[in-house]
């Protein structure tokens, strides 16, 4: 599905109670570690989610295509072969 429970939602928007110290999923309080990362995967080819998800994550693009591929490919070529124009390309 391209929805996501909203239990996690305090997680998403870091909705931190007790000085930062604290957040609370559903009815519990749990410890909340500032360095704590929340990665969610899907294996839908081209994900459609609210705005509002969109806005409090990064949302990264996996999917690889035989164009993207070819384009990359040739940009290492170009980077070995002709470094000057690489730095053309990316200047």
């Amino acid at each position: 599905e391209e929805t996501i429970d909203p239990v996690i939602d305090p997680l998403l928007g870091r909705h931190t109670i007790k000085k930062g110290s604290c957040i609370k999923v559903g009815d519990k309080e749990c410890f909340f570690h500032p360095g704590f990362r929340l990665i969610l995967h899907t294996k839908l080819a081209n994900p459609h989610y609210k705005p509002e998800i969109q806005a409090q994550t990064t949302l990264i693009n996996f999917t690889v295509t035989r164009d993207g591929l070819e384009d990359q490919l040739l940009a290492q070529v170009v980077n070995q072969e002709r470094p000057d124009l690489e730095r053309l390309k990316v200047g």
